[in-house]
């Protein structure tokens, strides 16, 4: 295994709860990425989550009556996948495993791919490419894949909500350079949480245009309430239900993109 993927998959084995809990602290992200999937996913099919980490959209689409599996690179993730669905009372399978490496499996084909973790990683576009393709060799025609990017910007936001971080951030040579390429137009890859890959929003389309899909969406999946999301939450159940309601309506204005911090592609296997 390459240094660099260890270093991921350390970084996974040894903070799965953290994992866990980051959508119980960023929870418009899961409120409406689950929104917009369930526009395709419904129960009885088939779903394979690929990088799904401890499994909060396995399990949440196996209490919805789907058939998943779900694989990420670190048996730290998976163990505690194992755990929560245990807890909730729901079962699916489960494998260690690099992303492109799911031929090993022979899982055959699926009704839903999620490739939603290891393009956060992969650092070299061809080995982006080969991810996709191998998330693509496992959905069946007319099937739906569902690719999630970290957004270079969600470096900015994380510096707005968090005090006392730009200087470090921007006072250092390796991460400075990318806020110069949100002007460049360039993606990001260096130090953050671990080793990553933060994509221009750009450049998205552009990278999903390569494979035969066809898009059916492209959204933030913080939508426009990611910048504020720390107060939000803390406001009247009435005023939070109807930030959510705007929050859903402006999904997929590509002019907001930024306003969050991840961004998922959905496309139809041609």
């Amino acid at each position: 295994m390459r240094k660099e993927w260890e270093t991921v998959k350390a970084y996974y084995d040894e903070n799965a709860v953290k994992e866990w809990e980051r959508l119980e602290n960023n929870p418009f992200e899961f409120l409406f990425t689950t929104y917009m999937m369930e526009r395709w996913i419904k129960p009885g099919d088939r779903l394979l989550d690929i990088g799904g980490g401890p499994g909060r959209y396995s399990i949440y689409f196996a209490q919805k009556g789907c058939d998943v599996t779900l694989v990420d690179l670190s048996e730290g993730n998976i163990a505690l996948a194992k755990e929560k669905a245990k807890e909730r009372n729901v079962t699916f399978s489960s494998f260690a495993k690099n992303c492109l490496e799911l031929d090993e499996l022979n899982l055959g084909q699926f009704d839903h791919v999620f490739l939603m973790g290891p393009l956060y990683h992969l650092k070299e576009e061809a080995e982006q490419r080969r991810a996709v393709s191998v998330a693509l060799s496992h959905l069946k025609p007319g099937g739906k894949l569902y690719v999630s990017f970290i957004l270079l910007f969600a470096g900015v936001l994380y510096n707005l909500q968090n005090a006392g971080c730009i200087m470090e951030d921007f006072g250092n040579p390796e991460t400075k350079v990318a806020f110069d390429q949100i002007l460049t137009g360039e993606n990001y890859t260096g130090p953050a949480f671990t080793s990553t890959c933060f994509f221009h929003q750009n450049n998205i389309l552009p990278f999903m245009e390569q494979f035969p899909l066809k898009k059916l969406s492209l959204f933030g999946q913080e939508g426009i309430l990611g910048p504020n999301r720390l107060d939000i939450v803390t406001r009247s159940r009435e005023e939070l239900d109807s930030w959510i309601q705007v929050g859903k309506m402006l999904l997929e204005v590509p002019e907001l993109l930024s306003y969050s911090e991840h961004a998922m592609y959905v496309g139809e296997k041609l």
